[in-house]
């Protein structure tokens, strides 16, 4: 962020604006950015869900409002800001309102975690995937006090299925990391990134020595979204849309964010671990001695968490819903035993490399 602070500042001399202006404004420029890029990003990812679930289902998906139907997801979002926020009877009003404000915020902080290019790093401590991780897990806190304020059964059990799911898939997902921080010798993000940077460029990363860890991390992340074959806890034919029944206008605006904002995160997450984060999968860049570069580094970011997007679009329009028994027996019985063997075989890798 160096660079962008003194090309900031320097913008701002030029106009004979006081530093101090500058040092105080800094850094709320990226929060800025980030809350800007989200709606756009979010607005676009519903869009292309819908058209890729109606072309897998051979169906044409929104064609109507604006050319392509590309301004669908536009008139729904103003729909949902227009509605009314309707608060039940009997409900816990405080936590009831509070609920939404929780599984946002969190989200929004993952966000700025993530090492988008070498310059474009907002928060970068030294061991941010577990921060990372911290805020990815937290929204799940929330979904259950918004199940519990509703005073609605159906939402309670929305609510319980998905503790009981996030349990279960994070104990995975913490292995498969462990196993990534041995391999890279770090747990920052961006010391993760480096740490799979080759001449070669795809062979450095770490999907080829860690492909176990990957297939495992990618499953986990779909239960912790609450994604298909994994959305017990939005079982529409069980529980009337789960956790978020009783919600309406822009409070379930909130929680439809939410769900496609971490969807972007968690693939940006897989992308960086697994896939050399922004580095160019070619080992060089196109515009490697200029500003440009930072901006390629982000636009190989978003490719690569594009694809693994459109992949958990396809399992959606593929899989069923599996039952709520056999979720939880094949997180405990298969991929918790299959992580702790990911970790046993990086360590081994790490072991041969430095012998070597």
């Amino acid at each position: 962020m160096n660079y962008l602070y003194f090309l900031y500042i320097e913008f701002l001399t030029r106009h004979n604006i006081p530093k101090l202006f500058g040092d105080i404004t800094f850094y709320f420029i990226p929060f800025c950015v980030i809350a800007a890029a989200l709606l756009v990003v979010v607005l676009i990812l519903v869009l292309a869900e819908r058209k890729l679930l109606g072309f897998f289902t051979q169906r044409k998906g929104p064609n109507r409002v604006g050319f392509w139907g590309i301004m669908q997801t536009v008139a729904d979002a103003f729909k949902l800001l227009c509605k009314e926020n309707i608060t039940p009877d009997k409900v816990d009003v405080f936590l009831f309102n509070l609920a939404p404000i929780l599984v946002f915020i969190p989200m929004f902080a993952a966000l700025g975690i993530i090492p988008y290019s070498a310059e474009f790093t907002f928060v970068n401590t030294q061991t941010n995937v577990i921060l990372y991780l911290i805020l990815a897990a937290f929204p799940i806190l929330s979904i259950f006090l918004a199940g519990w304020a509703s005073n609605n059964k159906y939402s309670l059990f929305g609510a319980m299925r998905s503790i009981a799911q996030v349990l279960s898939y994070e104990l995975p997902i913490t292995f498969v990391v462990l196993s990534i921080a041995v391999l890279a010798s770090s747990l920052n993000l961006t010391g993760i990134t480096y740490a799979q940077f080759s001449k070669w460029g795809i062979a450095g990363w770490f999907i080829f020595p860690c492909i176990l860890g990957f297939i495992i991390m990618f499953i986990s992340i779909l239960a912790e979204l609450n994604r298909c074959p994994f959305d017990l806890p939005e079982a529409e034919s069980e529980l009337v849309c789960g956790y978020n029944t009783e919600y309406s206008g822009m409070r379930f605006a909130i929680f439809y964010l939410t769900e496609y904002s971490m969807m972007f995160a968690n693939a940006m997450f897989i992308s960086i671990l697994f896939l050399g984060g922004y580095l160019s999968p070619f080992g060089k860049y196109l515009f490697s001695s200029s500003f440009l570069i930072y901006f390629e580094q982000a636009f190989w970011l978003f490719l690569k968490a594009g694809i693994l997007i459109f992949i958990m679009i396809w399992i959606r329009a593929t899989l069923p819903r599996l039952a709520s028994f056999d979720l939880l027996k094949f997180s405990w019985t298969v991929l918790l035993p299959l992580s702790i063997l990911n970790l046993f075989i990086a360590v081994l890798i790490k072991m041969g490399g430095a012998l070597c």
